[in-house]
């Protein structure tokens, strides 16, 4: 047996939960979604179907998987009218704004796709709170109310008491602080809450479990049921939003996208008072250099790759299945194809935007490397400057707190 059959033979089942971890026995929507996205077969709808949807005033199941499937792909420009239609009824002309901030770069999962993952030769910094406060006050001037604070997915470099501090400074710039870090228990969500955050959100990355298993060879993140009761999790705590996202690439895509909808759809029928929202990420090229043991050929050439067509397919049947749910498009994405997509699907868009740690603020050296490679590093006002000239409203902020 091979060094390599050996590590695998010796890894923890990931679908067994790790003693520290909280399992929800009373939900049941991560079997329904698995099984539904595993009875999914894309290729039996028709023109007809697409047409039948297109043509109803208000979307079910069906309709959503007819618009995901080939069939639909001729009739891209219709969808993309009628979700315009949507998008402009429910949330007018207004794109909302905000920008990311990566405070640790310390990653102790091995996900073979990830910049941060642990065996990626990358150079790994974690801000203090005074840098944090920097970079903050540094992201407020210009003019953003929104904030996105990010970590690797490493808890004992990045606890939550240190991610909450975080969430208190955040509090005193910010008139809304989301999160994106690893996934925790009920409690963990409370306390974040209590110290200022305000939405979660979660890439599942890939709901195949099989290849969920093949890309997350270590860490608590390869636990895959964990990871997919995070947004519950994070609404029984008191989040007032919660985000999700396949990592469009890693498996197929359109199987991906349903079962994403599903979740969500699922999510906001037990959870009404939630507000929900979609992240539409496609695989990028990562930086850095990993460690392999032979049982990882080059992730990123055996993918499944996702055009801007048929990413923008997907945008559409998102918006028209929930109309109500908010959209965020990624500098993953090119500019001219974010721009494309804000008030036609996508209601919020990034600006000024860094994956590195510690780049922001003049007074701090650029200390960590990079998650993954952006394609769009406009700053907040080139980016304002194309939603105005499409006719579009840039929004700082939804929310007044009182």
């Amino acid at each position: 047996m091979t060094q390599a059959q050996v590590q695998k033979q010796a890894r923890s089942s990931h679908m067994e939960y790790l003693p520290d971890m909280e399992v929800l026995k009373d939900s049941d929507i991560a079997r329904q979604v698995l099984s539904q996205m595993k009875a999914y077969d894309y290729q039996v709808y028709s023109a007809a179907d697409v047409k039948q949807a297109l043509s109803a005033d208000s979307r079910g199941l069906e309709d959503f998987k007819a618009l995901l499937s080939p069939a639909a792909a001729p009739f891209l420009e219709e969808m993309a009218r009628k979700a315009q239609e949507e998008t402009r009824k429910h949330f007018g002309n207004s794109v909302y704004l905000f920008t990311p901030l990566y405070i640790s770069n310390y990653c102790e999962n091995y996900c073979v796709y990830c910049g941060f993952n642990c065996r990626n030769k990358i150079r790994r910094a974690k801000l203090d709170l005074d840098q944090i406060e920097q970079e903050m006050k540094a992201i407020a001037a210009t003019g953003l109310e929104e904030i996105l604070i990010l970590t690797g997915e490493s808890r004992r470099m990045s606890d939550v008491s240190y991610i909450g501090e975080a969430c208190r400074l955040a509090a005193r710039y910010f008139k809304m602080v989301g999160l994106e870090v690893y996934p925790m228990n009920t409690e963990d969500y409370a306390y974040l809450h209590q110290c200022g955050a305000d939405y979660v959100t979660v890439f599942q990355e890939t709901y195949n479990p099989d290849k969920y298993e093949m890309l997350h060879l270590a860490g608590h993140k390869r636990i895959f049921p964990y990871r997919m009761d995070a947004q519950e999790r994070a609404l029984r705590g008191g989040m007032r939003g919660v985000a999700f996202a396949a990592l469009l690439g890693l498996d197929d895509f359109r199987k991906d996208a349903f079962a994403t909808g599903l979740h969500a759809y699922l999510l906001q029928r037990k959870y009404p008072q939630a507000e929900i929202s979609f992240s539409c990420p496609r695989l990028r090229p990562i930086t850095g250099e990993q460690e392999t043991s032979g049982e990882t050929p080059a992730v990123q050439n055996r993918m499944n790759p996702v055009s801007e067509r048929e990413l923008l397919q997907i945008m559409c049947a998102y918006r028209l299945f929930l109309p109500f749910a908010g959209m965020t498009i990624s500098t993953r994405e090119r500019a001219g194809f974010r721009d494309h997509v804000i008030g036609l699907a996508a209601t919020k868009i990034s600006a000024g935007v860094s994956t590195g740690i510690g780049s922001h603020s003049e007074t701090i050296e650029e200390q960590g490397d990079d998650q993954f490679e952006i394609a769009d590093g406009r700053n907040l006002q080139e980016i304002c400057q194309a939603i105005r000239g499409r006719g579009l409203q840039p929004v700082m902020n939804d929310y007044v707190f009182l």
